[in-house]
């Protein structure tokens, strides 16, 4: 491995705006997800209503609607990429602020109401900066990026996962995230000083082609439909594992929320960091799709981890070990994704493509969680049959990247990707 070239891509500006802008655009997520679903539990709102709200998320996986627009037109201020990001990151702020004026159990519906707004504008975020970071990475650039950029992201999580579980006993929820809203800041100074593109803004002439060519662009492609089932599939087993994991911690193994806070949010969410950014080193020498292979059977295998907590008495260093191998897997097998998905983008229509690739990542976040919260519920499915359940998902998404392995090498082989 060449260390002098790998530590010149962590050390150059681009990279450095690039965790700015992954700590913003990871902040919302478990504020709308767990740290959410964990008040929902601690003010004692039924199993039922917590499932149902993981359905605030579908936002996420329909971005891609409204995406032309970010790709076609431009701000008044910073330009069409930096300018989408400083109006959704003060939107963010306000939201935020509303949220944490707000209760989930005296105020459902417009706990909910705020939820899906807070949503909206983070999906709206994440367009823009995923298609800037599509823009301004070089090719050689793409796996550190995404490793860093899923590490700050990460540690945004940790941030609004964990730092809420601990302080929120002393400080209440509603100051949480109002501090929360505080740390946007974070986003915003990132929008302001980031570099504009090297190769130019690149927009498309008309609306029309913003929402017509980039899917003309992309289905065009050789196995391009494969491509997309192979998106949607990858992550399924991680994502569906993870959709009422806090609510088995509390409910079932009955640990105390700041325990929580500090090992599921805290300890976890670091962890995942550091196995965001090997698994970018290892990128640098494995190649796209042997880190994609490897990364994807270790999120399958970490499952069953969670399968032997729940036939297994309680134990604390059981369960610190079962999260962090879970979390370090997930982040190397994200950092590996992200990568997948920025190789697929034609510069152009960054902002539309990126952003559908990521909405079809997002099904199974997103509508996993009613599925499990019902099948728990009802007793149709024990916990233990659930977290079995979750890692034979994961098969048929390692299936596919193994079919589909010719197309990727190739992407590997090409330095310019698909970004033609």
């Amino acid at each position: 491995m060449d260390y002098t070239s790998l530590w010149q891509q962590f050390s150059n500006r681009r990279i450095g705006v690039i965790l700015l802008l992954g700590f913003s655009s990871g902040l919302p997520l478990a504020l709308t997800g767990k740290t959410l679903q964990g008040w929902m539990t601690v003010e004692n709102v039924d199993l039922t209503t917590i499932g149902i709200f993981t359905l605030v998320s579908f936002p996420y996986t329909w971005k891609f609607l409204w995406a032309p627009i970010l790709d076609r037109y431009v701000p008044p201020l910073l330009g069409r990429r930096r300018g989408w990001m400083l109006l959704t990151q003060l939107g963010l702020i306000a939201a935020f602020c509303a949220m944490g004026l707000s209760s989930p159990a005296k105020a459902t519906v417009m706990m909910a109401v705020l939820a899906v707004a807070v949503v909206t504008l983070s999906a709206t975020q994440d367009i823009a900066i995923d298609a800037y970071r599509t823009d301004i990475l070089h090719a050689s650039e793409r796996g550190i990026g995404a490793a860093l950029f899923v590490g700050a992201y990460r540690l945004a999580m940790l941030t609004s996962g964990a730092l809420v579980f601990v302080i929120a006993p002393v400080i209440g929820w509603g100051n949480s995230y109002l501090l929360m809203a505080v740390l946007m800041s974070i986003g915003v100074i990132g929008a302001l000083f980031g570099p504009e593109a090297e190769n130019g803004e690149h927009k498309p002439r008309s609306l029309a082609d913003a929402v017509m060519h980039p899917f003309i662009d992309f289905m065009s492609r050789p196995k391009a439909l494969w491509f997309l089932v192979l998106i949607v599939l990858y992550k399924v087993g991680d994502a569906f594992a993870g959709t009422l994991s806090t609510t088995f911690l509390i409910r079932v193994l009955e640990l105390d929320v700041q325990f929580i806070g500090i090992v599921d949010k805290g300890m976890g969410l670091a962890v995942s960091i550091l196995g965001g950014i090997y698994g970018g080193m290892l990128m640098f020498r494995l190649g796209l799709y042997r880190s994609l292979m490897l990364f994807g059977v270790l999120q399958a295998v970490t499952n069953i981890g969670y399968w032997v907590l729940a036939i297994s008495d309680q134990s604390l260093s059981l369960t610190a070990l079962v999260i962090a191998l879970e979390n370090i897997a997930g982040g190397m097998g994200t950092a590996a994704f992200v990568a997948l998905l920025m190789s697929l983008c034609n510069i152009r229509y960054s902002a539309t493509q990126f952003a559908l690739l990521s909405a079809l990542a997002a099904l199974g976040r997103v509508y996993l969680g009613p599925m499990a919260g019902y099948l728990l519920d009802r007793e149709i499915l024990g916990w233990p049959g659930f977290f079995i359940l979750t890692t034979i998902a994961a098969l048929p998404g390692l299936l596919l990247l193994w079919l589909m392995k010719p197309r990727i090498e190739a992407l590997d082989r090409d330095t310019n990707g698909a970004r033609v």
